[in-house]
């Protein structure tokens, strides 16, 4: 449009088979402010089809889980907005400085849930209600010569509204950290830690998980046509099976439990790169 303002559209137009047409109109716009300051905002609609391959469905290893059908079910529909600030200086000669703010906001109409039929079978329904989902996403990058830091908070405020009654979305974090070190030396090393923080979160059994962090590192050496790695993955072991059983009921006729951490443990793996 100008110098300092960009403009991207689009419309799409899917028809569903057996669910009908969705219109996808979105819209974005780019601020370029300065040179060091710039801002996005864009929003759209969207949808999603029905299907049975859920976490729900899976929990229970699909038994006695009806197909979807669209007697029953219909297109998951969707609209989203979200703005960005983006700041970039230098702090004397060698400190490079990246700040992002970015706000979030997305509403989910009829969304797809497990239910309950009094022959013991379970349907997917659209609910009368929506999810109603927002948040802020903050990043900040530092760059001092081979070192590299990257530091990220995000904070989700997802709540479900079931037939006018409100209750958190199970299965998210409402707070999550990121924290990346990376010191790398061009064509010669790479060294890296990084940590993650994971707020409790609301189960679907009405309990609530615990949080958690997971740290990893990895190191690679690199020559001409040959490099060496290893990667060392939740080093701390930290396991859902550690903060106490994954299921009820016997081991012949469990009934699993919400996965919400990691099951895996320490992971290390290690290879070989040849460039020819």
């Amino acid at each position: 449009m100008t110098g300092w303002l960009s403009i991207e559209s689009g419309l799409r137009g899917d028809y569903v088979v057996d669910y009908g047409f969705a219109l996808l109109p979105r819209l974005s716009a780019l601020f370029k402010i300065n040179n060091k300051l710039s801002s996005r905002i864009g929003g759209g609609l969207g949808y999603k089809t029905p299907t049975v391959f859920t976490e729900d469905s899976e929990r229970m290893h699909y038994q006695n889980v009806m197909p979807v059908n669209s007697d029953y079910n219909q297109l998951e529909r969707s609209c989203g907005a979200n703005a960005d600030i983006n700041y970039k200086t230098n702090i004397g000669e060698k400190v490079f400085l990246t700040f992002n703010q970015l706000f979030f906001y997305t509403y989910l109409k009829s969304p797809l849930m497990l239910k309950i039929r009094q022959n013991d079978t379970y349907q997917f329904q659209n609910t009368d209600g929506h999810i109603d989902t927002k948040g802020t996403e903050t990043n900040i990058k530092i760059s001092y010569d081979d070192f590299q830091l990257f530091s990220g908070y995000t904070f989700t405020d997802a709540i479900v509204d079931e037939n006018s009654v409100e209750y958190p979305n199970p299965l998210t974090s409402k707070h999550r950290l990121n924290s990346i070190l990376m010191y790398e030396v061009e064509d010669r090393w790479k060294i890296g830690l990084e940590a993650y923080y994971y707020s409790p979160q609301k189960l679907n059994d009405g309990t609530t998980g615990r949080d958690y962090w997971i740290f990893g590192a990895m190191i690679e050496k690199i020559w001409n046509h040959i490099s060496i790695y290893a990667n060392f993955e939740n080093f701390t072991d930290t396991r859902q099976t550690k903060f106490g059983s994954i299921y009820t009921g016997t081991i012949t006729n469990p009934v699993f439990k919400d996965i919400y951490a990691p099951l895996d443990g320490f992971v290390i793996n290690a290879g070989v790169k040849i460039r020819l």
